[in-house]
């Protein structure tokens, strides 16, 4: 952590709302692309992101820093969409009606222009298994590294590796056609 992350931290953990709202801040971007990538749609990822941090401001008095501020908010932003994915399968499989349009998914990077090639990025990653897309999501996208990963997820580096390498091979499978 950095000198004034850990300066406001602490300020934090005092119950000072201040510190707590700058540090909100400094993460709701990061916080908000990743509940975007894992679930899809803007309504459903503010929501992500509002409980993210209104169980980080719970708890906050218990962050033990061990683990970098930001390893523990995507801890908990992770958590958050893992269980938002889990129900939202759950509930795919009761009859509640016609399922409401589909949002445009999330912007992705430049480098990617082919509508079509997107659209199948996008789909082929919704695709993937919560735990694999929450990898491929915080290495890919976020760019952290592996052992960052592994301590959000709280796994081992070789478990979270064999996940991000899982998921690339079906993404593989899945895009093979755009190679």
């Amino acid at each position: 952590m950095e000198k004034d992350e850990r300066e406001l931290v602490a300020k934090a953990r005092a119950g000072d709302k201040k510190a707590f709202d700058e540090l909100t801040r400094m993460y709701k971007d990061k916080m908000f692309a990743l509940t975007y990538r894992m679930c899809g749609d803007r309504e459903s990822a503010l929501d992500l992101l509002q409980e993210t941090f209104f169980s980080a401001f719970k708890a906050i008095r218990n962050f033990r820093g061990e683990a970098g501020f930001s390893s523990w908010l995507y801890r908990i932003a992770s958590n958050k969409a893992i269980n938002f994915l889990r129900r939202k399968k759950l509930l795919s499989f009761l009859p509640l009606g016609e399922n409401p349009a589909m949002e445009p998914s999330y912007v992705m990077d430049d480098a990617v222009r082919n509508k079509e090639l997107k659209q199948a990025m996008v789909q082929a990653v919704d695709s993937l298994p919560p735990k694999q897309k929450l990898v491929f999501n915080l290495r890919f996208y976020d760019q952290l590294q592996f052992t960052e990963i592994a301590r959000i997820m709280r796994r081992s580096e070789s478990t979270v590796k064999t996940s991000y390498q899982k998921a690339i091979e079906k993404l593989r499978g899945k895009l093979g056609d755009y190679r």
